[in-house]
C-alpha cells in the first residue's frame, strides 16, 4: 500500500522501489532530492513530518567489490505521524570524487546536525547546508574516518609537547598491519553440552 503511494506520489524520479521485512525503501537521483523530499513530507497521502535519522553510507567494498554503480550514497528514515507509516529513502551521489547532494534542512530542520556529521564522517558535501563543518572530529582532522579506504589507524596522532607546552600533530607511529583472527572450528563443538549440564 505504501509502496504503491510512494510510486504514485513520486512518479518518474523512482530509481527503485523495494518492500521487503516490513520495510519500505525508494531510491532517488540526487538531481530529484530536494524536490522529492519536500513532496514527501508536504503530500497528504504521505505526510511524512519527522526526520529519524540520515547518515552516509561507502558501497565501496559492498557485495564484495561485485556491485556496480556510484560508491556513496545518503540514507533517511522518515516518518508519518499521522499516517503511522515509515520509509527509507535511498539517494546516490553522481560523483565519487567529490560526492554531493542537497540539504534537505529547509525541508527537516532536524537534517542540521546529521548532514554534518555525514560531511565530517564520509567526506558528503550537502549543497545549501548554512554551517557545513565538522562536528565529531578534530578541526584539524585530515580525511574522513568512515570511509572504507581510511586507515584503521589514521593518517596522524596528536600528543602534548612538553616543550612547546601545547598539543601537537604528527605522522602516525604505530605501523599499519593486517589482523586477522584465527577461528578454530571443532567438528562437534557444544553436541554433549546437554548430557553434561544434565549429568552435572
Amino acid at each position: 500500500m505504501l509502496a504503491a503511494t510512494i510510486q504514485q506520489v513520486l512518479g518518474e524520479c523512482v530509481l527503485h522501489l523495494s518492500h521487503a521485512n516490513h520495510e519500505c525503501t525508494v531510491e532517488l537521483r540526487a538531481a530529484d532530492y530536494l524536490k522529492c523530499a519536500q513532496q514527501l513530507r508536504d503530500h497528504p497521502d504521505c505526510a511524512f513530518d519527522q526526520l529519524i535519522d540520515l547518515c552516509g553510507v561507502d558501497y565501496q567494498a559492498y557485495a564484495e567489490g561485485t556491485r556496480d554503480g556510484p560508491r556513496y550514497a545518503v540514507v533517511l528514515h522518515l516518518l508519518s505521524v499521522s499516517r503511522n507509516h515509515r520509509l527509507r529513502v535511498r539517494v546516490w551521489c553522481d560523483d565519487d570524487d567529490a560526492p554531493c547532494v542537497d540539504s534537505v534542512g529547509a525541508v527537516w530542520s532536524g537534517a542540521n546536525w546529521y548532514e554534518r556529521e555525514a560531511f565530517d564522517l564520509f567526506g558528503i558535501l550537502f549543497q545549501g547546508h548554512p554551517d557545513l563543518r565538522r562536528i565529531l572530529t578534530d578541526y584539524g582532522f585530515i580525511g574522513h574516518p568512515m570511509r572504507k579506504d581510511f586507515p584503521v589507524s589514521g593518517h596522524v596522532e596528536m600528543r602534548y609537547d612538553a616543550e612547546q607546552q601545547r598539543v601537537i600533530y604528527q605522522p602516525v607511529t604505530i605501523e599499519p598491519r593486517e589482523i586477522t583472527p584465527r577461528v578454530i572450528r571443532e567438528p562437534h563443538y557444544g553436541a554433549n553440552r546437554q548430557d553434561d549440564v544434565s549429568h552435572g
